[in-house]
């Protein structure tokens, strides 16, 4: 049987549901965690006083289904330069996100077969493999959300895009297609290319 330890990954997180897969019983978890200093970040998931914050890491561990994106996602590619202010997260229409709301944080809902595309695991600057949009999917994300950003990050970021080497534009026109944002992408990159 594993222990409360071996289940602690090597950034010194912990997760209940590990811990019940792993049969390990309620009280001895919790008895580990506040015993270890352990400090809980989200629901289901402790962080040792050692862990270093990776919000990213710990806002999809506490929404799998969702995917990192927009503002995470263009500051990610080096689209935007500033950090993002809120963390965003994209979301299948239905699940409930009042806790994440709640908590600040932006969230964003698509059709549920809309979801996954672009979706990708990227690595986040703690090591982290974290779901999150392409860049093709964050632009077209960016262009159906264009009221949500500030002028200066949407003309960068699509500037950006435009002269960015790793751009895949038979990729952007087939997402924006699926999200009706075609005749806009077309204007957009006529200008920019």
């Amino acid at each position: 049987m594993k222990t409360c330890e071996s289940i602690v990954d090597q950034s010194g997180i912990l997760l209940t549901r590990d811990a019940m897969e792993a049969g390990i019983s309620k009280p001895v978890l919790y008895r580990f965690i506040r015993e270890n200093g352990f400090e809980q970040v989200a629901h289901g998931v402790y962080a040792s006083q050692e862990a270093w914050e990776d919000r990213n890491y710990t806002l999809s561990l506490r929404c799998p289904q969702g995917v990192l994106s927009h503002d995470e996602a263009l500051y990610h590619y080096g689209l935007i330069d500033r950090e993002p202010l809120w963390q965003t997260i994209t979301i299948y229409t239905g699940y409930g996100t009042s806790r994440l709301v709640s908590d600040g944080i932006k969230v964003f809902t698509v059709k549920k077969e809309l979801l996954n595309v672009g979706r990708e695991m990227v690595r986040t600057v703690h090591g982290h493999m974290v779901p999150m949009y392409d860049r093709e999917r964050t632009i077209c994300d960016l262009l159906r959300s264009r009221n949500y950003f500030e002028i200066q990050d949407f003309q960068t970021a699509l500037k950006a895009y435009a002269r960015s080497r790793e751009k895949n534009l038979n990729k952007l026109t087939e997402y924006a297609e699926l999200f009706h944002v075609d005749r806009l992408i077309h204007e957009y990159m006529g200008v920019l290319l």
